[in-house]
């Protein structure tokens, strides 16, 4: 077992502060300048309170922390190498964010230059950057019993809160499945999750989170990699201001962020926030086929 690295804990401190005040300061700028509604997908301009989103990421944060878990691995010490690593990994996700941005103000169309650059910036440059540095990472204990299945409950309490009830993601986005058949539209899942639950949970948070975790540490590392992973979303959500555009953003996938964040540095597994991550991205998609069907 590593022995723990000494740590300065004010910069994990100005990270963690500084990120939990741009969601608060989102928040209170969207609740004076538009009452609290935000645009909640980019296949329409239709609003829903930012508060219906908070509920069911709020409470599966809550349950989490409740739930049992796996020892906790050892830091790693926090070398050139695993800096550098962590550094490439933040600006490639920032220049994702900005990139997208700065096609959508000169009237680029998302597609394709949000896949292209998705699969550059999230996929190559990591795949090259471990390739040409590598750090190891100690292995993580493994709990027993109960623990293995820890993320059964938040996962599926969200998964209710977000599906039915007053905080369900409202129906009738997704028209743009009109005309597909029900062969194309499962295929179309499939595309989508490859290309966002999966590439996007294997960047934010198994490689970047990772390893600011080692050295901001956990919740820092947390708030830092939910930032990057809410603001490139303001090229397709974004309402032509850009403050707002980016508060909307911020309150929205950065508080799921947040979750989704949660969960991975409490159990390291994959599946748990790729089925969050998933379900938010197949909800409208699922709606179509089962109406084709």
């Amino acid at each position: 077992m590593l022995r723990k690295s000494p740590q300065n804990h004010l910069p994990g401190l100005a990270v963690l502060i500084g990120g939990l005040a741009v969601m608060a300061g989102s928040a209170l700028w969207l609740a004076l300048t538009v009452g609290g509604e935000i645009r909640y997908t980019a296949d329409h301009t239709g609003t829903r309170p930012m508060w219906h989103i908070w509920i069911p990421a709020l409470a599966g944060l809550m349950l989490t922390r409740l739930m049992p878990s796996p020892p906790r691995r050892a830091r790693l010490p926090v070398t050139r190498e695993l800096r550098l690593q962590a550094g490439v990994l933040l600006a490639s996700g920032v220049l994702f964010a900005a990139a997208l941005r700065m096609l959508a103000d000169n009237g680029f169309a998302p597609e394709p230059a949000h896949t292209v650059l998705k699969l550059v910036l999230l996929l190559a440059v990591p795949v090259l950057l471990f390739r040409l540095i590598r750090v190891r990472e100690p292995a993580r204990g493994r709990g027993g019993g109960w623990t293995r299945f820890g993320p059964v409950v938040p996962v599926a309490v969200w998964l209710v809160l977000s599906s039915v009830g007053p905080f369900a993601r409202p129906s009738g986005d997704s028209a743009w499945t009109d005309g597909l058949s029900p062969a194309a539209l499962l295929l179309t899942m499939i595309v989508v999750f490859a290309l966002n639950a999966l590439l996007e949970e294997a960047f934010y948070r198994r490689w970047l989170q990772t390893r600011w975790e080692h050295i901001i540490g956990r919740r820092p590392a947390i708030v830092l990699a939910s930032l990057p992973f809410a603001a490139w979303r303001i090229g397709i959500h974004g309402t032509g201001d850009l403050l707002t555009g980016l508060a909307t953003v911020v309150v929205h996938q950065g508080v799921q962020g947040l979750f989704l964040g949660y969960l991975w540095s409490r159990y390291r597994l994959m599946w748990p926030i790729l089925t969050v991550h998933g379900a938010i991205n197949a909800a409208p998609t699922l709606l179509g086929l089962l109406t084709a069907l």
